[in-house]
């Protein structure tokens, strides 16, 4: 499986890795403790078995409208098989207009079936992890914001880039030239 996903501009990123680390400092599930070097904060926008020449080409335009402005709302828990930490991203409509045009260019090329529903727009909701695991309700009743630095007012989504699943392999998807 391939994911698409956009990266924070450095401030930003050093304040989530900060928030990774006061998680794993307090001993709470944090993606601190993936010590992978493709590991860093990211927005994932939509996932795909691979990215076809068609997709590719839908995405080189994607990453030309970059960076984009966003904005932190708040701390979001999300109970899906797995227990989510995350700080949530305002939907506004440019990163709703971002999003929509990954999902038609991953889903122009790709079986439906092999898309995460999770990500389709109107059920996708965006956010940055901060920790995830498999124990149910792991953050639920602990005073968690309380230990997270405050999110940053400025945010910039700056570079779109894919993930291989199986093979860790990242890839920066470029604009076309």
């Amino acid at each position: 499986m391939r994911t698409v996903e956009v990266l924070l501009n450095e401030a930003a990123e050093s304040a989530v890795r900060e928030a990774w680390q006061r998680l794993a400092d307090a001993g709470l599930p944090s993606q601190a403790r993936h010590r992978s070097p493709s590991n860093s904060p990211h927005l994932t926008l939509a996932a795909c078995p691979e990215l076809t020449a068609p997709i590719r080409w839908e995405l080189a335009e994607v990453a030309a409208g970059l960076p984009l402005p966003v904005r932190f709302t708040g701390v979001v828990r999300f109970e899906r098989p797995t227990s989510v930490l995350a700080w949530a991203l305002e939907c506004d409509s440019a990163l709703a207009d971002l999003h929509r045009r990954v999902w038609e260019a991953v889903a122009s090329d790709s079986p439906p079936e092999t898309l995460n529903p999770f990500h389709e727009p109107g059920r996708w909701s965006p956010h940055i992890t901060l920790g995830r695991t498999r124990r149910p309700g792991a953050f639920a009743g602990r005073r968690v914001p309380e230990l997270l630095p405050a999110p940053p007012l400025s945010v910039r989504l700056i570079t779109l880039r894919s993930y291989d699943t199986e093979t860790g392999a990242l890839e920066v998807l470029e604009p076309r030239p």
